[in-house]
């Protein structure tokens, strides 16, 4: 089950002026390309504009890193990998946001390797040194941080110096990192939580000490809960610190805290905010990765650019999840988007014509069997609500209680997308509904109109009932499923007529003890 993302232009906005904005198409749930057709790998990095060397025409440069998983991943996602080999830092470059092209590996392993050993390398971004006319790599390297330098955007890098954050945050090591790059100063800084429990996070200028590229301050910006995948946006004049929680590989919320000023203070004091939007798939199951603001000719867009580890925590389909924000005053808004265009010109985007509207379709938010007693503790499937009508109830660390989501087998997973899917059964004769209201949001419409709802179902015999359905406006329609599957079947329900900008849709059981039905892969598209 290989997918791929291709590139193509999709709309025109007619503007005022007379002017046409050109769309093009960003895919999330899918693996990129380059606009030459090649896999794009690029994790935990981030994208700056600098001068094209040869032209001297402002380009969009984005940097990541290559591991050697990702590869395979993405060759059969059907099963999830250990380990994470450092294959290189790569390089790509575009004019529109869009389409990108491989500009080479900038960065590889016989610079990063210490006598010849293998280290981790990650959690990266690159900074234009003025006073030394360089470009200089900031990377995660073992317990410490690496900073190589380059004459061009392009690389090649080449060890400059390690350094330990001892001295300026009492561990050696950052726990996570990114570069921020203040457009309006022309100021770099690393940004970056402490090494050892993430509680607290910094702030540090990039320029030149002694003749060397290094951080020549340190703030601390935030102390509270643990925090990760820290990164930072401008937007209107305003600062955006975000981090994630600290759930390693896997997908979680958004969070932000906003200042006047870079070093703070940020608001409200030691206390991140769930950014509103993302909670219902975990900020489109992803974690904290980078952000970019474009300051386009009709508006200001940012960009979240989320990190899905997929490679090492069978997260779904694609390493690059990007939406856009959208704000009410300083407040942040997630736009989680299957499918959206963007004009990197204007700052102009807009849903596109094939976007799924359900949130955590393929059930890959909640990488524990839920309910779930340990982190994150809680008692439902993110965005969707089970009502049970008969049989065992959900009890939070009860042996008795219902299990909300199924663990796919490899077999599975050469058919459906990850390591879960929706779990209808109960050790004794049920009757469950699983439902998720979509509706507009304040940025996002749900435009009336007809719809079509699909889901891939696997299901033994023994069940009374079972529905997939949807309603909208007092109007419902159900796709009966007949018999036992058992095979996964993609079923379809289509002409939903949406109204009123809301729609429930959902999965109804009546089902004999044991019987089981498995759902995965759902999606609401117009049409």
């Amino acid at each position: 089950m290989k997918r791929c993302a291709c590139l193509c232009l999709f709309a025109c906005l007619f503007l005022g002026t007379g002017a046409v904005a050109q769309l093009r198409n960003i895919k999330n749930d899918t693996f990129w390309n380059t606009v030459d057709g090649r896999p794009i790998y690029s994790q935990g990095g981030g994208i700056f504009q600098f001068a094209d060397p040869l032209t001297h025409a402002k380009k969009y440069y984005w940097y990541g890193v290559h591991y050697k998983q990702a590869e395979t991943y993405r060759a059969d996602p059907s099963v999830t990998l250990n380990g994470n080999i450092f294959e290189s830092v790569t390089c790509y470059s575009s004019t529109d946001m869009v389409s990108w092209k491989l500009e080479g590996d900038v960065l590889l392993p016989e610079v990063t390797n210490v006598n010849g050993r293998r280290t981790w390398v990650g959690r990266l971004g690159v900074a234009y040194v003025k006073e030394l006319n360089k470009y200089a790599l900031f990377v995660q390297h073992g317990g410490k941080v690496l900073i190589t330098v380059a004459d061009k955007p392009t690389g090649p890098f080449s060890w400059h110096q390690e350094i330990s954050m001892e001295q300026r945050i009492g561990t050696t090591n950052t726990g996570d990192q990114t570069v921020f790059t203040d457009e309006d100063t022309g100021k770099s800084y690393l940004v970056y939580s402490y090494g050892k429990g993430r509680n607290k996070i910094y702030v540090s200028e990039i320029g030149v000490k002694d003749g060397k590229v290094d951080l020549l301050d340190c703030t601390q910006v935030f102390k509270g809960e643990s925090r990760e995948g820290n990164c930072m946006f401008k937007y209107k004049g305003r600062y955006y610190m975000c981090a994630s929680n600290i759930y390693g590989w896997d997908a979680s919320f958004a969070y932000y805290l906003v200042a006047d000023d870079i070093r703070g203070p940020y608001i409200p004091t030691d206390d991140m905010q769930v950014m509103n939007g993302c909670a219902d798939d975990y900020a489109h199951v992803t974690q904290t990765g980078f952000f970019y603001t474009i300051r386009g000719s009709k508006q200001e867009t940012v960009i979240y650019c989320g990190d899905r580890w997929a490679d090492f925590a069978g997260n779904g389909l694609g390493y690059n999840q990007w939406v856009p924000l959208s704000f009410d005053g300083r407040v942040p808004y997630f736009n989680s988007l299957g499918s959206w265009g963007l004009d990197a010109k204007t700052g102009l985007w807009q849903v596109a014509p094939d976007n799924n509207y359900v949130r955590n379709g393929s059930f890959e938010a909640d990488r524990k069997n839920i309910p779930s007693p340990v982190k994150p503790v809680q008692e439902q499937l993110t965005g969707w609500l089970t009502n049970v009508l008969a049989g065992n109830k959900i009890a939070i660390g009860s042996a008795d209680s219902i299990v909300l989501n199924h663990v796919n087998s490899v077999d599975d997973r050469k058919i459906v997308i990850g390591e879960k899917s929706l779990n209808m059964t109960d050790k004794v004769p049920f009757k469950r509904k699983v439902s998720q209201v979509i509706a507009s949001s304040p940025y996002v419409a749900l435009a009336d109109g007809l719809y079509t709802l699909t889901a891939k179902v696997k299901n033994s015999a023994g069940f009374a009932t079972l529905d997939m359905y949807a309603e909208s406006k007092g109007k419902a329609m159900k796709y009966s499923i007949k018999g036992e599957n058992a095979a996964w079947q993609t079923i379809t329900l289509a002409h939903i007529p949406v109204k009123g900008g809301k729609v429930e849709v959902g999965f109804f059981a009546d089902g004999a003890a044991k019987a089981f039905c498995w759902v995965d892969d759902v999606g609401l598209v117009r049409e």
